[in-house]
């Protein structure tokens, strides 16, 4: 005999229930309940029945709407008119007044496939149609407090009795949250802009999620609107672009002297749109969400439920500044590809792969010291839960109503499809703006004079000072890269089994003495994550990967070459890194 615990009871209670009909098939009768799971629609056709449950952590929003006015056409129109729902604002001036229903968008992103390279979501309309009384307003009014419960149960407040009861009286709901959006347009192939209007701001409307979009001007726009704003007025940062607009918001949080608050309560989200993308990948890839063919959905959905969770933050020291990292510090190989390759950036990341074969060809060599503090901390990798998603089996359309003039009873009319449009509603606020207060070319605190960095207290000696009893190797090195995420690039599985906030930095080490052959295999590996394997541990000791919490690089300045902190150039020279474990708050999905 199967024992339910009390959790399992609460989750399957019926708050709300009514049967629906089939319009053009009264026999086919659905049941549907709303529960702390979500909407079960459960189908009875002739003693088969079949349940299909929309969990509550797939849906992201619901709207109340009114039909459309249909539009007017000539007697000499020649194409057929579609009978699709059409719907618009209450405060429309083109509503349909003849009609007295009240319509309640429900909006899911289901997760559909078994295998991990066919998984993905898609976007999902479960439209509700209340009609069972003679007036408009109380056919909205039934349709608010689904909406109103909906909101709750999405939102993980209680739910009181009076707020299920059909008779309450409900209040509209009113989002709490307001999220900064700084996009980078010039980011990747130049088409960060189109992104977010295009695959972000159609989401954040469905979720009823208000936004103040800015444009960034200049390098370090993102980061001294940060620095300069008062950011305790939005609930969330968003960066669209590459890893490099992450890198403003996050130093420019730490030029803050509130710095501490900041990163406390307002957690940082990115949406792709540059040529590398690792955060974005690293956090699809940490919450085992779909990334591919749609990169941008993890990050929508992460923005529109409020969910975040700590990331570790390295603290940066070279002999002229110090910044916070978030991704990555490299010198050699990989470093040299990614400045170098900027070149080709219209290609996107297309062109990293095109100067790995230039610069396996032209092999370099650095001459330095490597010191590092291993991690004492054991690997602990393991997968997140996969999102038991399920599949709707309904057709593209399927509608369902009460009878009229019944008592008063809700009233459905269900639509499953993949075609419908999306709706721009007021709602949510789009605002496309770059009056910030920072003009044009007015790159503040760059160049003139150095920023000032605030943050927690460094455990580690200065860059100048001499070290105590950490490991050191001295010689010739084609790169040294460390990482804390798990990808660097969207096709990048630098270290499988970092995690967000492991307090490890993934230390890459290449020797001089690596063959062309060795080094091709390594870069052929960074798509799977082979490299990291212990299949593929190279016997002779001049590849390894190495879990440490801090290191420093101090190369020979007899040749240049290039450093890079998450992609960013820094000075070439003597180059400082500690973690600080679960310092900031990233947005997941």
């Amino acid at each position: 005999m199967e024992i339910k615990t009390s959790e399992e009871t609460n989750q399957n209670k019926t708050l709300l229930e009514e049967t629906f009909y089939v319009l053009s098939k009264k026999k086919n009768t659905f049941k549907v309940r709303l529960t702390q799971k979500g909407l079960h629609l459960i189908r009875d056709n002739d003693d088969n029945i079949k349940e299909q449950i929309i969990q509550l952590k797939d849906i992201i929003g619901c709207q109340c709407l009114r039909s459309k006015k249909r539009a007017r056409h000539c007697t000499c129109q020649s194409l057929p008119r579609s009978d699709s729902l059409q719907v618009v604002e209450e405060n429309s001036t083109d509503l349909d007044d003849s009609d007295i229903s009240a319509y309640l968008y429900v909006y899911a992103y289901i997760l559909q496939g078994t295998k991990e390279a066919n998984k993905k979501r898609e976007r999902t309309i479960i439209t509700l149609r209340f009609r069972s009384f003679d007036k408009y307003e109380d056919n909205n009014k039934e349709a608010q407090r689904w909406r109103c419960v909906l909101k709750k149960l999405m939102k993980g407040e209680t739910l009181t009795s009076s707020l299920v009861n059909q008779n309450s009286i409900i209040t509209r709901h009113r989002e709490t949250r307001r999220l900064l959006i700084l996009c980078n347009p010039k980011s990747g192939a130049g088409k960060g802009k189109q992104i977010f209007q295009q695959k972000v701001a159609p989401v954040l409307n469905e979720a009823e999620i208000p936004y103040d979009l800015y444009l960034t001007k200049h390098y370090n726009f993102a980061r001294d609107f940060v620095r300069s704003s008062n950011v305790f007025q939005w609930t969330g940062i968003i960066g669209v672009g590459g890893d490099g607009i992450i890198y403003e918001i996050i130093n420019g949080i730490f030029e803050r002297p509130d710095w501490s608050d900041v990163v406390k309560s307002v957690p940082i989200g990115v949406v792709p749109g540059g040529s590398g993308n690792g955060l974005a990948r690293s956090i699809a890839h940490h919450a085992d969400e779909p990334y591919l063919p749609s990169p941008t959905l993890p990050a929508a959905l992460a923005a529109v439920r409020g969910y975040s969770e700590p990331m570790d933050l390295v603290r940066v020291e070279t002999l002229s500044q110090i910044v916070y990292s978030f991704l990555s510090v490299g010198w050699g190989l990989l470093s040299d590809i990614d400045i170098e390759s900027e070149r080709l950036r219209l290609l996107g990341g297309t062109r990293f792969t095109v100067w790995s074969v230039a610069r396996l060809i032209g092999l370099r060599s650095y001459k330095g010291k490597l010191w590092y503090l291993p991690s004492s901390s054991s690997s602990s990798y393991s997968q997140s839960p996969i999102n038991e998603g399920s599949s709707m089996d309904f057709p593209s359309e399927v509608h369902l109503e009460t009878d009229e003039g019944r008592p008063r009873v809700d009233s459905w009319y269900s639509a499953h499809s993949r075609r419908s449009a999306y709706f721009s509603l007021g709602g949510s606020s789009y605002q496309s703006t770059t009056d910030s207060g920072l003009g044009d070319g007015d790159n503040v605190d760059s160049g003139d004079r150095p920023r000032r960095m605030y943050g927690p207290s460094p455990q580690l000696p200065s860059l100048t000072s001499v070290l105590p009893d950490w490991k050191c190797i001295d010689g010739r090195f084609v790169m040294v890269h460390a990482s804390y995420q798990t990808h660097l690039g969207e096709d990048c599985l630098f270290a499988p089994e970092a995690r967000l906030n492991d307090g490890r930095i993934w230390l890459l080490i290449v020797k001089h003495g690596a063959s062309r052959s060795q080094l091709l295999q390594f870069l052929l590996g960074l798509t799977t994550g082979a490299h990291a394997s212990s299949e593929n541990k190279d016997p002779t000791g001049n590849i390894e990967l190495i879990p440490v919490i801090a290191f420093r690089i101090e190369p020979d300045m007899a040749h240049t070459g290039y450093m890079t902190v998450d992609g960013e150039h820094v000075e070439y020279g003597p180059i400082q890194a500690e973690i600080f474990p679960e310092l900031g708050r990233v947005m997941v999905p």
